[in-house]
This record gives structure tokens, C-alpha cells and sequence, in this order.
């Protein structure tokens, strides 16, 4: 990570999914040693929760959208911290929707920015699959990084 960025991942879940599905993923990820922004553990009593949204979104490097039935109702209906969460995150280069629970198709009809971003799926891959294959991506970052850097001190 470089220095601006405090965490590998930033994991967005809709509110209903915090204490199963999204703790789950959260563990994995944890299990492959990566930083991770999650509301349940990141947020802190009394802390304005658009600011520090806002903030570990500016400080990971990349973004993750657990995608589940209850992820799509927030977004067909609410307009409301998950939609501007979304929002911030389609901006990002590194955006990886996990879908649990639903189909491409139906992430498509409700937002068909977020399905045309490369993604993984629980039909295909379990959940500790998943978590494996964003630390790869998370080393191959970290593999570019130190190229780059070797190569501006080089040169």
C-alpha cells in the first residue's frame, strides 16, 4: 500500500447482510492478512458515517461490492448511503462485484454500470475462493507498485 492508502480493500454490503454474509467475506479477506474497511469493525460510536465512508473509500485501493438479494432492494428503492457508496465506487478503477445470491442478469437490470465491471460469483466460487483471488490482485498491485518504483529510482 502506499502511504495515502490505509486499507487493500474497501467492502460495501448492504445494512440487512453486516452480521452474516458480509462478516463472512470481511473474515476471508482477513484470513488472506488484508487491510480491510468494513462498517462493523472500521465505524466507531458517534462517527459520522458518510464522513468515514467517504474517507476509506479515498484511502483503499480497492473496491468491493457484496452483491445480494437484499444489496439489490437497496438499490432499486433507496436512495439513501449504499446508493452514494455505489456511487463513489463505480468512479474507482478497481471495482469488483462479489455476487452472492444473484445472477449478473438481475444485477444488470438494477444497475448496469456495477455489472459491467468485471466480477466473482458464489455460483461459481465459494466465498474463501473469492477472498483468495482478490489477494492475488491485491499482490500483483503491490508487484506493480515495487516495479515502478524501482524503476523511477533507477532511472
Amino acid at each position: 500500500m502506499t502511504r495515502t492508502q490505509a486499507h487493500d480493500v474497501f467492502l460495501c454490503h448492504a445494512w440487512p447482510d453486516r452480521q452474516a454474509d458480509a462478516t463472512d467475506l470481511y473474515d476471508l479477506l482477513r484470513g488472506e492478512e488484508l487491510s480491510v474497511w468494513f462498517s462493523e469493525v472500521t465505524l466507531k460510536l458517534g462517527t459520522d458515517m458518510r464522513v468515514a465512508i467517504d474517507k476509506g473509500l479515498a484511502t483503499s485501493r480497492i473496491g468491493i461490492v457484496l452483491v445480494t438479494p437484499a444489496m439489490l432492494d437497496k438499490l432499486r428503492t433507496d436512495r439513501s448511503v449504499a446508493s452514494s457508496e455505489l456511487s463513489a465506487l463505480l468512479r474507482r478503477s478497481l471495482l469488483v462485484p462479489v455476487l452472492h445470491g444473484v445472477s449478473f442478469e438481475e444485477l444488470d437490470q438494477v444497475s448496469p454500470m456495477l455489472a459491467s465491471r468485471g466480477g466473482l460469483s458464489t455460483k461459481e466460487d465459494s466465498l474463501a475462493a473469492i477472498a483468495e483471488k482478490v489477494a492475488e490482485l491485491v499482490g500483483e498491485l503491490n508487484g506493480e507498485e515495487a516495479d515502478a518504483l524501482s524503476s523511477a529510482s533507477a532511472g
